[in-house]
């Protein structure tokens, strides 16, 4: 992790080449059953909607390693796929993604696209959106 020297903050980063289909990370996920605005707003950001993923009853997964740390992209180098029977969170490289490149993953999407029509995500949660520099 390191700063992305935008308003993002900290972003994880490719400390090796990824091909595409590769695997990068094998998140184990804590569930959250409880009702989401009882969660702290601190970890609520942090959380995946694992009820729409793994496709199990109402819960939200905080994916532990570096899982709930991926900053927002779209298109995005990394998607992302559920294990229910293991509870874990995948994530997948989506593309060839070089040596230093910030892993990012969609946050438009709850199946993991890495790309998507639009980039609604902010506006439905009614968050104003943190762009790179270049206004990206």
């Amino acid at each position: 992790m390191a700063h992305t020297g935008t308003a993002k903050g900290r972003g994880v980063y490719a400390a090796r080449a990824y091909a595409a289909g590769e695997v990068v990370e094998l998140a184990p996920v804590i569930l959250f059953d409880g009702k989401f605005n009882a969660i702290p707003s601190e970890v609520r950001e942090l959380l995946f909607n694992w009820s729409a993923l793994a496709g199990v009853p109402v819960a939200h997964g905080l994916a532990l390693g570096y899982g709930s740390l991926y900053n927002h992209d779209n298109p995005a180098n990394l998607r992302y796929e559920a294990d229910a029977a293991s509870r874990v969170l995948r994530f997948i490289a989506a593309r060839d993604v070089a040596v230093g490149e910030e892993l990012t993953i969609n946050y438009n999407d709850a199946r993991g696209v890495h790309t998507e029509e639009g980039d609604t995500w902010f506006a439905k949660h009614g968050i104003e959106a943190i762009t790179n520099a270049d206004g990206a």
